[in-house]
């Protein structure tokens, strides 16, 4: 679906975005991260939730199945996170970002304080790695 809301999410999965420099990490140190993050051998219990990586073209996908079929060999069993196409990605509503500093009043008060505008909030990077 077209424009989805955390209210009305249709088919589609929450999920985040990664951009990185290159220069100082590669897509395959990229992808360690990511499965040392979750349970990559967990079944999905929802399609709202579910474990999986978007790739963006032939050569991320190469990537991924490649990094896949390591970590399966290395873990001896199946690593059943989805590995899917992005087709296209569509940012939280405002109040979704940067949730876990929203959690803490003290510390986003002292953020709103600095980032007045709330698209600079949503963009800075301190805010983003506070909030990770």
């Amino acid at each position: 679906m077209k424009d989805p809301t955390y209210h009305n999410l249709g088919d589609h999965t929450e999920s985040i975005q990664i951009e990185y420099d290159p220069a100082k990490a590669t897509f395959d140190q990229m992808l360690d991260l990511v499965w040392g993050c979750h349970n990559p051998c967990g079944g999905s219990w929802s399609r709202q939730y579910m474990s999986a990586i978007f790739y963006d073209g032939e050569g991320q996908k190469k990537a991924v199945l490649a990094s896949k079929a390591r970590l399966e060999e290395k873990l001896g069993k199946p690593v059943k996170t989805a590995i899917l196409p992005l087709v296209k990605f569509y940012l939280a509503e405002d109040y979704h970002q940067k949730y876990e500093l929203r959690c803490n009043a003290d510390m986003i008060k002292e953020f709103k304080a600095i980032f007045a505008d709330e698209k600079d909030l949503l963009n800075s990077t301190a805010a983003a790695r506070v909030n990770g």
